[in-house]
């Protein structure tokens, strides 16, 4: 039957019909079209909603698979009243007709995407006998990551830190973790992930393994950051590099050397690094939310 009115998804049917083991290799595919240039994809335009300090931030692609854009709002404020920080809705449309296919809430999507593209970096660049994990944050991207990753390495131990204990500690209990310092949970770490709101470093260098890999989600914009100079010395992977220079404060201010992106290295153009300490700092990316959303929009039409 032929549709004239898009399809409508809330988060909870998305839920019903995404699944992290399919959205990884859909994240790598998109990941690598987008490096291999076969992606229209301008860098996301953001307004700042001030006061209360909020963001609106605009992602439009066109991919070899699909169409659409995704509309992302984050407000830290909201952590205060009960409220998700990141909101999102993403409108999937037609390539041949332009007519609209699918409005859907984005918000899920966002949170599972991006543990995702973790999971795929972590996948290439950790080394294969990861035992122990470090989560560095609490809120739905922590929880997110540990789904994610526990599909591409076996932890032995997963380490939690969050600037409220309190959070560190519940966070903790559900995932069987230990909740410790910020340095002891990163010492001996062989994957760490930042996922938090700080605007400043946490994550130093000097206390990173050898050869371990760092995911870094937080510090979105150009005068925010999560790791120091010391960290950013490392093999760095991005997700894009025109994003990166003109989004990551961790990138900017450091003067860090992009190496690669990390679609050039899952697509073997350029030599993974993986015995090396890598950091893998991601931004997100239109490309990653319509490969996600298709997913569900193909499974919701069959």
């Amino acid at each position: 039957m032929k549709r004239n009115e898009p399809l409508r998804l809330d988060e909870e049917q998305v839920r019903k019909h995404l699944r992290m083991e399919e959205l990884i290799p859909a994240i790598e595919k998109a990941l690598i079209d987008f490096s291999a240039d076969k992606v229209t994809q301008p860098v996301r335009s953001v307004i700042t909603v001030d006061p209360p300090g909020g963001f609106f931030g605009m992602m439009p692609a066109l991919t070899p698979e699909g169409l659409g854009m995704k509309i992302v709002t984050f407000y830290a404020s909201n952590a205060e009243r009960g409220l998700p920080t990141h909101m999102a809705t993403i409108f999937l449309v037609d390539p041949e007709t332009g007519a609209p296919l699918a409005v859907m809430d984005g918000r899920l999507i966002t949170e599972m995407r991006t543990a995702a593209v973790s999971a795929a970096a972590t996948k290439l660049l950790a080394p294969p006998n990861a035992k122990i994990l470090a989560i560095l944050g609490s809120g739905v991207q922590a929880h997110s990551h540990v789904e994610a990753l526990r599909l591409v390495r076996n932890f032995e131990e997963i380490r939690v830190w969050s600037p409220t204990r309190e959070h560190a500690e519940r966070f903790a209990e559900e995932i069987g973790a230990k909740a410790m310092s910020t340095e002891d949970a990163v010492r001996g770490a062989d994957v760490v992930v930042t996922a938090t709101n700080s605007k400043m470093p946490i994550l130093r260098g000097a206390w990173l393994k050898p050869s371990c890999h760092v995911n870094a989600i937080g510090a979105c914009r150009p005068d925010w950051r999560e790791l120091d100079d010391d960290a950013m010395r490392n093999v760095v992977f991005v997700d894009s590099r025109e994003a990166a220079m003109k989004e990551s404060g961790d990138v900017i201010l450091s003067g860090a050397t992009i190496y690669a992106e990390l679609g050039e290295a899952l697509a073997g153009k350029v030599p993974s690094r993986a015995n090396e300490t890598t950091i893998f700092k991601s931004l997100g990316m239109a490309v990653e939310d319509i490969a996600a959303a298709l997913l569900v929009y193909r499974s919701a039409e069959s």
